[in-house]
């Protein structure tokens, strides 16, 4: 299936071409390039989100995030599992500038 091109794509469109272009980024650096190695993983979650998970070089955090997206523990991320995992980051940063901004206008 190849990406429908659009001369000029909505910012939700360009939002998901970069989501798909990034996990392949790094799912085709080892093994099956259609999923993400342990080692693929976390050096996705260190280059890509390091500003929201700092502590993406802990061995044991990357452990952690592999043990909870492998949902069929089968040692690798797909692209399902790595949307949860964006998904789920991306519904707390929403949750975090939500308390935020509530909190600012309390004042």
């Amino acid at each position: 299936m190849s990406m429908p091109k659009s001369e000029n794509p909505s910012t939700l469109e360009n939002a998901m071409q970069l989501l798909i272009q990034t996990f392949h980024k790094y799912s085709g650096n080892e093994g099956d390039k259609y999923t993400l190695s342990k080692v693929e993983l976390k050096e996705m979650l260190t280059t890509e989100l390091g500003n929201y998970l700092g502590n993406a070089q802990d061995k044991e955090a990357v452990d952690k995030v592999m043990g909870d997206l492998d949902s069929n523990n089968d040692g690798e991320v797909d692209f399902t599992e790595f949307i949860i995992l964006v998904g789920a980051l991306t519904v707390a940063c929403n949750d975090f500038f939500l308390e935020f901004n509530d909190k600012g206008e309390k004042k």
